[in-house]
């Protein structure tokens, strides 16, 4: 057998560890990529997979239920400490247990995740566990395996637990939240819910990271200090924190807590606080723990970045949609270095939950130098009343109409709403019209009554000419920018049309699946919601607004006024052409995403559940319920060797 294998998985893994350890790639993309398929081919040509090759981290099926897993060593949480007078106390109590003078510490950042602790047994990774209560916490081996900044083996004997933190990315978060049908609020809610989800692919998609910061158990090596065992994470491949302070007394930990505190919104990661321990692990021994905290560290919080205030009143904004949003007008008041003037609610149905009143006291939260948003009410007066939507909307004066927690004007020439629209439509993800802005669409919408998309492009020089701020230079700018928009990506129109919910990865998906607009305005809602992270209320979405007759009008305005949406295939092959393809149960060759992508290049589709609709299924190792359906529906089945093959056969072609 070929040492190709290993030298491969060798060398994939130092560069897993150079871009996802060390942020520090030294390789392209592509050309990982190039390898990793090689290992893969190799793999399956050798019928052996190396133990710590990267082709094992895939996001598999979902399991039934967590099992338990109890801890070699019990995980403790920490006491915490506010003031520095507690911090001092803390101090106190260590140089009264220790009978020694001033203490060394280390300093850490307090990262806002899920506490994970993994298990090697010989330097092999055998498996993951939730902190739990502690001494017991949950089997999350299946989703940790999806994550890459932590070693799949090591250089040490005997049994090793490591503990550290699961997080998110605040930049990842955001990236997540543009495509998800659910947005995700809090970077740690994120973080936890994809590490307790029964299903991997969810923990995959969320792509967490862990920081490691303890060695909680070894049987085989003995840590003298906390620098010991960070170096000992680091020089073995795991991901810790880029901040570590070796303090003597508590004058320097609070200056390196005040250096966190400086530092920490200009963080990608979500931290509340600071680590504080006594760096020597023999004084660790000396002190030991009560029954809930080591008495040898302690978390340092920061005040929590919330404040009370009073809700003065609540002004109604309409979106492009349609949907009224209520803004909170609150009287003035300091939070995380601001003046905090208004306040989000989500809608009505938001308002009633948190049981808002027009004139009460609320609880407001500021984070990420975004807008704060209200948490709920606090308390109530004599002029509190309850909050009474709008009947009509306040820009318009058109009844509104409630659907569920929101509430919609529907006129769709309601000025705020079009001026949305119409800037949403010119945006970079839509027509991509240069320097078309709200200020321009409400100049145009006051000026000449621009209602609907199509009559951008029957503006004229000497229209525009007319408009105070317009000059040549400005008018033929925009009016070679309207031209130019004319001939657009699929995609792009898709999302310019402002269809509720579709989002730019979304337009993406569905101008790859349907290559034409009239092909995606004549799929049915099954059709729609048999596609991937397409569910019920988003394919009713699409299915409704290409069913609407206003709509259709000004789709034929528009393709009659020029415009021309063009989709470039990505297809570069035949072998899967007119496919309607179910992958299902797990791969050994492939991520899911891998194997999804190698059907749509060569013409097939793929979908997320067994239908009617359904051409072809692949079942991997352990596939459940949708082989099962697609056998009772006769649907054509192949395993993963006859997938290759086809593959291999294409290529050969």
């Amino acid at each position: 057998m070929s040492d190709r294998i290993r030298e491969l998985t060798d060398l994939l893994n130092r560069y897993a560890y150079e871009y996802y350890v060390l942020d520090n790639p030294t390789v392209s993309d592509a050309e990982y990529d190039k390898l990793y398929d090689e290992l893969r081919a190799l793999e399956i040509k050798e019928g052996r997979v190396e133990f710590d090759s990267p082709t094992r981290r895939v996001g598999g099926e979902p399991i039934k239920e967590f099992e338990k897993h109890a801890h070699i060593r019990r995980l403790y949480s920490l006491d915490k400490a506010v003031t520095e007078d507690e911090l001092r106390a803390f101090d106190a109590r260590v140089i009264k247990g220790t009978g020694k003078g001033e203490t060394e510490y280390t300093v850490e950042y307090k990262y806002d995740g899920l506490t994970i602790c993994l298990t090697y047994e010989d330097g092999r990774f055998v498996g993951a566990a939730t902190r739990g209560n502690g001494v017991v916490g949950e089997d999350v081996t299946a989703q940790v395996l999806t994550i890459k900044s932590f070693p799949l083996s090591i250089d040490c004997q005997g049994t090793l637990e490591v503990k550290g933190e699961a997080i998110i990315r605040l930049s990842v978060l955001e990236e997540y939240n543009k495509t998800a049908t659910e947005v995700l609020k809090n970077a740690r809610n994120a973080a936890a819910g994809a590490i307790r989800n029964l299903d991997p692919s969810v923990t995959e998609k969320r792509r967490l990271e862990i920081i490691f910061y303890d060695v909680n158990y070894s049987s085989d090596k003995v840590f003298g200090s906390q620098t010991e065992s960070l170096e000992f994470l680091r020089k073995n491949g795991f991901k810790t924190s880029g901040f570590v302070r070796v303090c003597r007394g508590m004058d320097e930990v609070i200056a390196a807590i005040n250096e966190i505190d400086v530092n920490r919104k200009k963080l990608d990661i979500l931290t509340d606080g600071a680590v504080v321990k006594i760096n020597d692990f023999s004084l660790r021994e000396v002190l030991g723990e009560t029954d809930k905290f080591p008495r040898w560290a302690i978390a340092f919080k920061f005040e929590a970045e919330e404040t009370t205030t009073i809700l003065e009143k609540i002004v109604w904004q309409v979106g492009r949609t349609g949907k009224l949003t209520p803004l909170a007008h609150v009287e003035p008041v300091e939070l995380a270095g601001a003046t905090v003037r208004r306040a989000t609610l989500n809608n009505l149905g938001d308002i009633r939950r948190k049981k808002i009143k027009d004139r009460c006291r609320v609880l407001i939260r500021r984070s990420n130098e975004v807008i704060p948003e209200i948490l709920g009410a606090t308390e109530y007066f004599e002029d509190s009343k309850d909050v009474v939507p709008p009947s009509v909307c306040p820009y318009c004066g058109t009844p509104v109409t409630e659907n569920g927690a929101n509430i919609f004007c529907p006129n769709r020439e309601c000025r705020p709403r079009v001026v949305a629209a119409f800037a949403n439509f010119a945006s970079k993800e839509g027509m991509n019209i240069d320097g078309f802005s709200e200020m321009t669409a409400g100049i145009l919408y006051d000026s000449f009554g621009l209602r609907k998309f199509h009559e951008l492009y029957s503006l004229t020089h000497k229209q525009l000419f007319m408009l105070e701020g317009f000059k040549d230079k400005r008018i033929s700018n925009t009016l070679s920018s309207i031209e130019n928009s004319k001939t657009v990506p699929l995609e792009n129109f898709i999302f310019a049309l402002g269809i509720e919910g579709i989002g730019k990865k979304t337009a993406k998906d569905l101008a790859k699946t349907f290559g034409s607009l009239e092909a995606l305005a004549a799929a049915d809602e099954e059709r729609l919601s048999s596609l991937n992270e397409i569910g019920g209320v988003l394919a009713n979405n699409i299915f409704e607004f290409f069913r609407s007759a206003e709509n259709y009008e000004e789709i034929k305005l528009l393709l009659q006024a020029g415009v021309t949406p063009v989709y470039q295939s990505e297809i570069s092959g035949d072998v899967f052409t007119g496919e309607k393809v179910v992958l299902t149960g797990t791969l050994s060759a492939f991520k899911r995403s891998e194997a999804q992508k190698i059907i749509e290049k060569n013409g097939g589709e793929c979908m997320s559940s067994v239908s009617k609709l359904t051409t072809l299924v692949i079942a991997g190792e352990s596939a459940g319920s949708k082989l099962d359906k697609a056998r009772a529906l006769g649907v054509k089945i192949i395993d993963e060797a006859e997938f290759i093959s086809m593959i291999n056969k294409d290529k050969d072609n």
